[in-house]
């Protein structure tokens, strides 16, 4: 699973994001390819670093009631609310198809407290995934409350998903914040060993023929093409803030050029995210324009890009 991608360009692809090397920058984000297994056959793993599975909590989440999905311009409006069967189901369906996959396979855990996070991180350990994502930021709980909006509570959940598992663990955190610094130092400081950024902005829509909101929840997650400018500020701030912090860049990533420019921004890596709906292959694609770039330019390696910005 971790083998090295042959470029036929001859440009090194791998990267170092905090304790792991993946053999490849971009990352398959969560909630877009399902478990990961259950995926595979649809998309193609096999130019990706890593792929993270979808939120799973201690007990089984229903979700919300339709409508939960809808376009909106050239982005998504998701209010979802992480349906999942809970880690025990969870862990016993996905647990012996890990290893099925040509990639390494991340877990991402959430819940309503610091305890249920770090239940669910034992869990995923023990099911065999490679590393942790602990979603801190997902806009769409049943009492709209996000983690990843107080330094504190955000640093507890990681402090309690860091005393859980010996496993690599990586923060998502939220754009909907007024210092998105001050949260990736509290995590950071927690135990993180990187951050995630970001996740969906809030976000909202109505049908101008029924007059109904888009979602039953009114309020959700807005995602796609339109994320990058916001999430790549973000990127932008962390890195000039927290330099020795590394980021997963995250929001909008539909091409190459998309990628080159969150690893200038400081990132180490780059997921995508809702693209994948659009089209499932769309990894390989993204790859052989990542190795274009890197070959017009005399860029050997893909870590000569991380932070190589030039501001004015």
């Amino acid at each position: 699973m971790g083998d090295t991608i042959v470029s036929r360009s001859n440009v090194d692809l791998a990267t170092i994001l905090g304790p792991m090397t993946l053999r490849s920058p971009i990352v398959a984000a969560s909630g877009t390819v399902g478990s990961v297994v259950d995926f595979a056959g649809a998309g193609d793993f096999s130019v990706y670093g890593a792929a993270v599975a979808k939120s799973v909590s201690s007990d089984p989440w229903p979700g919300r009631d339709t409508p939960r999905l809808a376009s909106s311009g050239e982005g998504m409006l998701n209010a979802i609310g992480i349906q999942n069967p809970g880690i025990e189901a969870w862990a016993e369906q996905i647990s012996p198809r890990i290893d099925t996959v040509a990639v390494p396979v991340w877990g991402s855990t959430v819940g309503h407290d610091a305890a249920g996070f770090a239940e669910v991180a034992a869990g995923l350990e023990s099911a065999g995934v490679a590393a942790i994502e602990v979603n801190l930021s997902c806009p769409n709980l049943d009492d709209g409350h996000l983690f990843a909006l107080d330094p504190t509570a955000s640093a507890e959940v990681v402090d309690a998903v860091r005393s859980s598992t010996d496993l690599p663990i990586g923060a998502k955190l939220s754009p909907n914040v007024v210092d998105i610094v001050e949260i990736a130092a509290s995590v950071q400081e927690a135990g993180a060993d990187w951050v995630v950024l970001t996740n969906t902005v809030w976000g909202a829509g109505f049908d101008t023929k029924t007059r109904r909101p888009k979602l039953r929840a009114v309020v959700g997650g807005y995602s796609g093409a339109p994320m990058k400018a916001i999430a790549m500020r973000c990127v932008w701030e962390v890195a000039q803030a927290l330099p020795q912090l590394p980021i997963l860049g995250c929001g909008g990533v539909r091409s190459g050029d998309d990628v080159v420019e969150y690893l200038l921004a400081g990132a180490s890596a780059v997921a995508v995210g809702t693209a994948h709906f659009a089209e499932p292959r769309i990894g390989r694609r993204i790859i052989k324009q990542l190795e274009r770039y890197m070959t017009r330019n005399d860029i050997n390696r893909v870590e000569e890009l991380v932070g190589a910005a030039e501001p004015w």
